[in-house]
């Protein structure tokens, strides 16, 4: 009740409303033994619960709305999921709907149906080489030594690393060298199928673009950036039969990520609303098309909780300038 009534006066409603925004991807049955501290289903219920008790969830575009006029509940929250995993169906979806919760869902439209995000490509690889050592000099990314989870876990995130901000192309190339350099069979169900995304949508989520690809936008070309943005929506629309009018910047670092001319991009596209990864709340001053997300990443109930209440002080700590057009 304390953390509550603190939430209260940090958030309260109207016009000096704070609304968080909270940013969620994966959610497995089981613990990852690759990523154990990563949210499996119990977590992310234990997390619900929680949230159920602090803060007054609302769907997304509701939410979006109702900030710019000023009009939020007091601990106003939504609930975002970002990239499309199978996973979100399967099991987020359950959970929401038990403790009576909307989110938006963030879908990367060409990995629908049986496609890998690059990131999982490495990911997977890793955990399914049968060395001690991956040599991976020949694809320009060294050798790591895989004998332990915890030295597999370093090797990813040193791969990952090494090519998140390449250009699309480069990227791609490399990570098909990793991935033929351990000849493994990697899964092809990681992410959700057409009619998984119909089913959040029928059962009243919300649906959002979040690319084709999952570019760094920063780093394409203007018309391949605009390309991104709209087609993405384009396709969630043919295939829902309704408008798609939320997005999220992929990875959504305001400055590094995504810069000015995106924002005006994602505004001219028809979106009224689009996320970042910032820190942060959203405030009636915030501009709609770069909110601020943030999940406290604390494992009791009282460190997540203090976390949160933290983050409710930050008031949209990083955005991009976004000019008019």
């Amino acid at each position: 009740m304390i953390l509550k009534s603190i939430a209260s006066v940090l958030s309260p409603a109207g016009e000096r409303a704070r609304l968080s925004i909270l940013i969620f991807h994966r959610v497995p049955s089981q613990k990852d033994p690759l990523f154990p501290d990563e949210p499996d289903a119990g977590r992310f219920d234990q997390v619900l619960s929680w949230v159920a008790r602090w803060l007054q969830v609302i769907p997304l575009d509701q939410a979006v709305s109702r900030l710019g006029n000023g009009t939020l509940p007091t601990r106003a929250a939504a609930i975002t999921f970002d990239d499309g995993y199978a996973d979100n169906a399967t099991h987020a979806l359950p959970l929401l709907q038990r403790h009576g919760m909307a989110a938006t869902f963030f879908v990367a439209t060409s990995f629908l149906d049986g496609g890998r995000m690059w990131n999982d490509t490495i990911i997977e690889s890793v955990r399914a080489f049968r060395g001690t050592k991956l040599d991976l000099r020949d694809a320009g990314l060294g050798t790591y030594a895989v004998e332990s989870l915890e030295q597999r876990r370093v090797a990813v995130e040193a791969i990952l690393g090494c090519l998140k901000y390449l250009a699309p192309q480069q990227r791609d190339e490399a990570v098909h060298a990793v991935a033929d350099q351990v000849g493994a069979r990697l899964p092809n169900n990681l992410m959700m199928r057409s009619e998984q995304v119909i089913g959040l949508r029928n059962s009243g989520m919300q649906i959002g673009a979040h690319t084709c690809s999952h570019p760094i936008l920063e780093r394409l070309p203007d018309e391949q950036a605009r390309s991104e943005i709209r087609n993405s929506k384009t396709a969630l629309e043919s295939l829902l039969g309704e408008p798609v009018s939320l997005f999220a910047y992929p990875n959504g670092k305001p400055g590094v990520d995504f810069s000015a001319k995106h924002t005006v991009m994602v505004r001219q596209a028809g979106y009224v609303g689009a996320v970042s990864t910032a820190p942060g709340v959203a405030m009636l001053s915030s501009d709609v098309h770069q909110l601020p997300r943030f999940s406290p990443w604390d494992r009791t109930r009282t460190r997540y909780g203090a976390r949160l209440l933290a983050n409710m002080r930050i008031p949209s700590a990083q955005a991009v300038s976004n000019p008019a057009g």
